[in-house]
């Protein structure tokens, strides 16, 4: 029933090291193959005598919540889930009575279920309308940015969230489009991309724009900047925060925080990435980078 193959599974759990009774947070619990083998180790047996909450699962998407609703029901009670985002987890875990965690994960970016949908539309291989949001059912769509914000707003979100070279003439290139028709449907866009930027190589012209639209669409870096120093709040001392990135702004920006923040030590002092097997079993997992941390 559960395909979905989580990233970086087994490092993330000997990292996080949870053990009986433990209490985690999972900030994008996905289909919940990451807080399954958590659990698994966190409540080895499942009693109803035991009330507590031993796991807190948080995610944007509505769909994929409610797939790890099912997935973890076998945990009865021990787990809370919150369609919200990962950056009012304090809040979250304040309102369930979790005031302290051992451990917490963030798996950040979107799913192989997002690419895989063409109705989601995050895919620039597939026709779908221009959405990409997590949230279906709030905030802007990334149809709505290319066909409202001006060349220069446009051209800085292409610069600075897709690293893309050709951002401005990207950007006057969908100006010029636009008021012949509205951007609706994703390989529209691609195309009007690609005919500014040749493809070379393996990777499409698009993919950079795309990545930026996904990120400014969904408020990820923001979220993720907001959302650290409440994570060292949470964590007891000694607990753990794993984080998985898969771009180098997310990266940037954890390896920033664990160097600077005085509360914090570095688990593993080099990036972890996946194996030669995992590679061969999930490709997706090739950008996948894990940085974990300790609360002193």
């Amino acid at each position: 029933m559960y395909s979905h193959l989580p990233v970086l599974l087994s490092e993330v759990i000997s990292h996080l090291r949870p053990e009986p009774k433990n209490v985690f947070v999972d900030g994008t619990v996905g289909l919940g193959g990451h807080a399954e083998a958590i659990l698994e180790r966190v409540l080895p047996v499942v009693s109803s005598l035991d009330t507590n909450v031993h796991l807190l699962a948080i995610d944007k998407d509505q769909g994929n919540l409610a797939t790890a609703q099912k997935r973890l029901a076998k945990f009865g009670n021990a787990v809370v889930f919150a369609h919200d985002s990962f950056a009012n987890m304090k809040g979250i875990a304040q309102e369930h009575h979790i005031t302290q965690v051992n451990g917490i994960l963030l798996d950040l970016g979107f799913s192989s279920v997002h690419v895989d949908d063409p109705e989601r539309g995050f895919s620039f291989l597939k026709t779908g309308p221009l959405d990409m949001r997590y949230n279906k059912l709030a905030g802007q769509t990334a149809a709505d940015i290319v066909n409202t914000w001006d060349e220069d707003d446009l051209a800085r979100i292409f610069r600075v969230y897709g690293e893309e070279l050709r951002a401005r003439d990207i950007a006057k290139a969908i100006i010029v489009r636009r008021k012949a028709k509205p951007f609706e449907i994703t390989t529209d866009l691609a195309e009007a991309i690609s005919e500014v930027v040749p493809r070379k190589g393996k990777i499409h012209p698009a993919t950079q724009v795309f990545q930026a639209l996904r990120i400014v669409v969904n408020g990820e870096l923001d979220d993720l900047e907001r959302v650290l120093p409440d994570i060292v709040d949470l964590l007891v001392p000694g607990g753990r925060l794993a984080i998985i990135s898969f771009h180098s702004l997310e990266d940037r920006i954890v390896k920033q925080f664990f160097k600077d923040h005085p509360n914090l030590e570095l688990v593993n002092k080099h990036v972890i990435t996946a194996s030669d097997e995992e590679l061969k079993n999930n490709p997706r997992s090739r950008s996948a980078k894990l940085r974990v941390a300790q609360k002193i």
